[in-house]
């Protein structure tokens, strides 16, 4: 299988710590510039149906602002409770300003 990637947004867009929304075919996607890497997770939390690009970002995970959940930005995993189910993560490249994203897969 081979990763297709599309372009989610200008690298010069994003603001340290700073979550970006985009919508890539259909997916809510949160894009994070953090520790000098970009970081791509799937905009909506898994214990409720709410925004993760509204929330803070710190120690390369992203925090949940309605209940506090924190998710790992490398893995997607949830650091604590309430969440307890992992949010999916999306494969970046850099070329350029343009910070590309796959959110699908092609055999």
């Amino acid at each position: 299988m081979t990763a297709t990637f599309v372009r989610a947004c200008g690298l010069s867009e994003l603001e340290d710590d700073t979550p970006k929304r985009v919508e890539l075919d259909g997916t809510p996607v949160s894009v994070v510039r953090t520790e000098g890497e970009v970081y791509a997770i799937n905009d909506i939390c898994s214990h409720a149906n709410v925004s993760l690009s509204e929330g803070e970002v710190e120690d390369c995970s992203i925090e949940c602002w309605l209940h506090g959940s924190s998710f790992d930005l490398r893995t997607g995993k949830p650091s604590g409770l309430p969440a307890t189910q992992p949010v999916p993560v999306y494969p970046v490249k850099i070329e350029g300003d343009d910070v590309l994203v796959s959110v699908t897969q092609e055999s």
